[in-house]
């Protein structure tokens, strides 16, 4: 197996975590660079490496990792008002981020010996982390399983959503072994065993978003990051759900500024209550209606825009892009059974 991709080196311009909380450096980034770039970063279908150069500098690569390791050690609340903040600003970066924080959370929840020195550099940045996870958040065939071999892992198969490619140095891989998952940390470089096809995404093009094919991929065991069993990780699975419903309402706060005072206010403030106050049983109605209500409120830009929005690259063609995208992103059957009722898909 080829080796990871050298770090990435220090940025210029940090200093900002110690200024403010994450929060309002969050905003600060996507007011002055995230939304002025976003129509740009869109048509032209690339993530600037500058965008996620600056939210390493501001410390928000190492949101949920532990302070010990350089992290902020931020609490679900402040996860989810970092996540709608930059998802106001621009939906693309926010989405490559966002999967790294899975990661770091991972890794430093299990602490493998091996993998304990990845976790500064992860948190600063220096290491940028995508997921594939679909075999641990899905029941039936597996989408990649694992078997050992002669000291290695050996992977198979293949998952179609795999965000961040090119701008990420490792993969955190789950696989099924039987009625085992096994987290993996795979390194991000394509070869004969593992490959990789761009997919065209109607938004988020610039996420650089791919599908990850293994055939015999060889890992060393050593990076194996922890084992659950598939019933523990699909009974505990609604309980993740509400960081993602900030991508949502990140778009729904976007309108909100776009269109000026409305119902919407108080629409995003009551979904926004809702997801917080959500346990796992009502976590994937609370998602649904954040997602339906990015759907409508990305409706009422464009109504607001005017003859304007059917332009391309206008940013009320591109939200309502992001709104279609984001009633499929993440989902799960009572989500999509919720989104059914709620947009009269259902009887």
């Amino acid at each position: 197996m080829a080796g990871p991709p050298p770090p990435h080196p220090p940025h210029a311009g940090g200093g900002t975590r110690e200024e403010a909380g994450p929060v309002a450096v969050a905003g600060r980034l996507a007011a002055d660079l995230l939304a002025p770039a976003a129509a740009g970063v869109d048509a032209g279908g690339v993530l600037p490496r500058g965008h996620l150069d600056a939210l390493a500098d501001a410390g928000l690569y190492g949101l949920t990792g532990p302070r010990s390791a350089g992290g902020l050690a931020a609490d679900v609340a402040t996860v989810a008002a970092v996540v709608e903040e930059l998802a106001a600003g621009d939906l693309a970066t926010t989405f490559v981020w966002l999967q790294h924080l899975g990661v770091v959370s991972r890794l430093a929840a299990h602490r493998p010996p091996a993998l304990s020195d990845r976790l500064p550099d992860l948190c600063a940045g220096r290491l940028r982390a995508g997921i594939a996870l679909l075999a641990a958040v899905r029941p039936g065939p597996p989408a990649i399983t694992v078997r050992a071999d002669a000291g290695d892992l050996v992977l198979d198969g293949a998952v179609p959503w795999v965000t961040g490619w090119g701008a990420v140095d490792v993969v955190l891989v789950a696989a099924r072994d039987g009625e085992d998952v096994l987290f993996v940390l795979v390194d991000a470089v394509a070869g004969p065993t593992l490959g990789v096809a761009r997919q065209q995404l109607v938004a988020v093009q610039a996420s650089a978003t791919v599908e990850l094919r293994l055939a015999g991929h060889r890992v060393p065991a050593a990076r194996l990051v922890h084992r659950a069993l598939l019933a523990e990780l699909l009974a505990g699975d609604a309980a993740t759900l509400r960081v993602n419903g900030s991508l949502a309402l990140g778009l729904v706060r976007r309108c909100t500024r776009l269109v000026g005072p409305s119902p919407l206010d108080e629409d995003l403030a009551a979904v926004r209550a809702r997801l917080d106050a959500a346990g796992p049983a009502d976590l994937p109605d609370a998602r649904a209606q954040a997602a339906a209500l990015a759907h409508r409120a990305a409706g009422a830009l464009v109504v607001a825009t005017g003859s304007r929005s059917v332009r391309a690259g206008s940013d009320a063609e591109r939200t309502a892009r992001e709104a279609l995208f984001l009633l499929v992103f993440g989902s799960r059957p009572a989500i999509r059974a919720s989104l059914l009722g709620r947009l009269g898909g259902t009887r």
